[in-house]
């Protein structure tokens, strides 16, 4: 699906007529759908100003987050606790932070006449993201730039923050979700099908594991991402470094395995989420190095010997947590997660369910990179 076939035809006319709501200087040229967003419709706003020459416009999906003024109060204590901590302790390389745009009238936000909620954030400029790992001298710095933004808030209470997405990552709550969908229907029998019905049966067992460990006291309540897969991640073009991590409309409090988990399943399978071929798909431990060693050289000092005891069951969990959640997508009717067609969402269920496989197979060597790297 087209991300503007939501709009009437005078789209386009109406979201230049939207962006203008939050233009403080200079014409819009221009607007075009931008990036590959499964959640949210995302425009990319070019002006003629001096100064600011691009912004990315946002309708934010109210289907998913039913409060999206708590996600917008959550980003603007976010952002100024980080651009105070950096202003404090400037860092020796590149590093920014999206920051919010006001209306002309000084809101956050602003709603249309049909009650849709758009809001504007400021663009990383020479920047460009990646759906999947091109370079490999990426790992690190999509291990980097994770670690960094974990740093950045580890001083900042999880209490101060809303839960923009309560269940979000809350895997026990998923599996509960899928076996109440799968009671209402009866899935057409297909080898896919029950490769993934027996795939969920299998390991049910585990789907408890990181709630289990923070109900124990064993990993703390942090301030979290929600969704650093590497599309998130932005690369300055000319240096090829991390300069910042976007899509924050899940920063909320969690646990940071859930983070660590996302970021490994995206950033170590070659293939990617929307491989063709299922025999593609593997988990690249050479990536999962490079990416931990980024991460660890800035995330260190907050880690406590229990959240490296539970990093492998975060990379298996958020495998097999986002296949899960797929499939029963796909079972409920495509509700939750944009598709292409209706086979979509069962496809990406299975890419999961390989690499959780693939993870699965090579255990002791993962295990053996958290622990030789502590």
């Amino acid at each position: 699906m087209n991300i503007i076939e939501n709009f009437n035809t005078q789209a386009t006319d109406n979201l230049v007529a939207i962006a203008d709501q939050f233009t403080l200087q200079g014409e819009v040229t221009a607007v075009q759908a931008f990036g590959s967003g499964n959640i949210n419709d995302t425009f990319l706003v070019t002006l003629d100003g001096s100064q600011l020459q691009h912004f990315v416009l946002q309708r934010i999906n109210t289907q998913v987050f039913r409060q999206p003024q708590l996600i917008m109060q959550n980003m603007c204590i976010f952002t100024e606790h980080v651009h105070k901590r950096l202003q404090h302790t400037p860092l020796s390389r590149r590093w920014e932070v999206p920051r919010v745009l006001l209306t002309q009238d000084n809101q956050d936000h602003w709603r249309d006449a049909e009650g849709s909620f758009w809001r504007a954030i400021s663009f990383i400029e020479g920047s460009q993201s990646f759906d999947t790992m091109s370079d490999r001298s990426h790992a690190k710095e999509i291990g980097y730039a994770l670690g960094m933004f974990h740093n950045l808030i580890s001083d900042l209470s999880p209490e101060k923050l809303a839960d923009t997405l309560v269940g979000f990552h809350i895997t026990p709550l998923y599996l509960q979700q899928y076996q109440e969908v799968l009671a209402k229907t009866t899935p057409h029998p297909s080898p896919e099908v029950n490769y993934c019905l027996q795939f969920i049966s299998d390991r049910q067992i585990f789907a408890h594991i990181l709630e289990n460990a923070k109900a124990e006291g064993k990993l703390p309540l942090r301030l979290m991402h929600g969704d650093p897969k590497i599309n998130n991640v932005m690369f300055d073009t000319a240096t090829q470094k991390a300069v910042s991590v976007i899509d924050l409309d899940t920063v909320k409090p969690g646990l940071v395995h859930y983070d660590i988990g996302d970021c490994l399943r995206s950033g170590c399978n070659p293939a990617g989420e929307e491989a063709a071929d299922w025999n593609d798909v593997y988990f690249d431990t050479d990536l999962c190095k490079g990416i931990l060693d980024g991460y660890l050289s800035v995330a260190k000092a907050f880690l406590t010997e229990n959240d490296y005891a539970y990093m492998y069951d975060a990379i298996r969990l958020i495998a097999f947590e986002l296949g899960l959640r797929f499939f029963a997508d796909y079972l409920a009717g495509n509700v939750y997660f944009k598709v292409k067609h209706p086979e979509h969402n069962l496809e990406r269920a299975i890419v999961q369910f390989k690499l959780t496989e693939s993870i699965e197979s090579q255990e002791t060597q993962i295990r053996k990179i958290i622990q030789d790297m502590k």
